[in-house]
């Protein structure tokens, strides 16, 4: 067994890009940025550019995204 195929299963490195990703390397899942959840390279649907966060679903998405821009949070209580 190599090393690159034993890699596999494990935690991915990825650079997030806008609507793709590109794998520096490689493994089968990444780790929510803010709940620490593993999320398989499959299920990956939601990340940030900015941040190079990858997140579980698009409601901790939008909540990570409330956190990190004060001005999202004021428009959102209006």
């Amino acid at each position: 067994m190599t090393m690159f195929s034993s890699n596999r299963s494990g935690e991915a490195k990825l650079r997030y890009l806008d609507g793709d990703y590109q794998v520096l390397e490689p493994g089968s899942y990444v780790i929510c940025a803010v709940t620490a959840e593993k999320i398989e390279l499959d299920d990956l649907r939601y990340w940030s550019v900015a941040r190079q966060e990858a997140y579980v679903n698009g409601l901790v998405s939008y909540q990570r995204e409330l956190e990190s821009n004060p001005e999202l949070r004021q428009r959102s209580k209006n």
